[in-house]
């Protein structure tokens, strides 16, 4: 039973985000929500009472998937191989979980600037930044690390990028690319 409760938690994140990104998020109501899912509003409440607990049941799982990828990365090696781990394992999230809350993010700047959930999402970031970074390293190095962590991130905004690439092959280039920034 407890399976059939998270998927449905899982499903009403999935499109409210999807409609965040379509309507904005103050342009959508949960009754929106509950339409597209099909179910009733008492159904929608059992899970979610507002707008803002969807948003910050979102950016909690967002913040501990960021907290589970620093926590493992701070056991690595210090090593180049390990960088390229990190990034793959950061590609792979932004594919599986991330790149909703990113697009949602994009979209909805003024209210991810004005929401306690926002601040939560930008301080991860933020420390998700130097988790490449080679301690002791120039200027240049530093800044090429934090480059790589958006790299792999813009690889999932394809209006940013006017080229002739599906999202798969995008978030390829884009990892690569970034895997190249924080090469020894």
């Amino acid at each position: 039973m407890a399976g059939r409760r998270t998927d449905t938690r899982e499903r009403i994140q999935q499109v409210a985000l999807e409609l965040f990104a379509e309507r904005g998020y103050d342009k959508t109501s949960l009754q929106e929500v509950a339409e597209r899912l099909e179910i009733t509003r008492p159904a929608l409440y059992y899970h979610f009472r507002t707008k803002e607990d969807i948003l910050a049941s979102v950016v909690d799982r967002l913040c501990d998937s960021i907290d589970e990828l620093m926590a493992w990365a701070a056991e690595q090696p210090r090593t180049a191989e390990s960088r390229r781990e990190i990034l793959r394992r950061m590609a792979g999230l932004m594919e599986d979980q991330w790149r909703p809350m990113f697009r949602f993010a994009q979209v909805n700047q003024g209210v991810m600037q004005h929401n306690v959930a926002g601040e939560r999402m930008r301080s991860r970031i933020v420390g998700m930044l130097s988790v490449l970074a080679v301690p002791g390293a120039d200027a240049v190095k530093q800044f090429e690390a934090r480059l790589a962590v958006f790299a792999v991130i813009l690889g999932s905004a394809p209006f940013l990028f006017d080229m002739d690439l599906d999202e798969a092959e995008r978030a390829d280039v884009a990892l690569e690319v970034a895997a190249k920034l924080v090469a020894d």
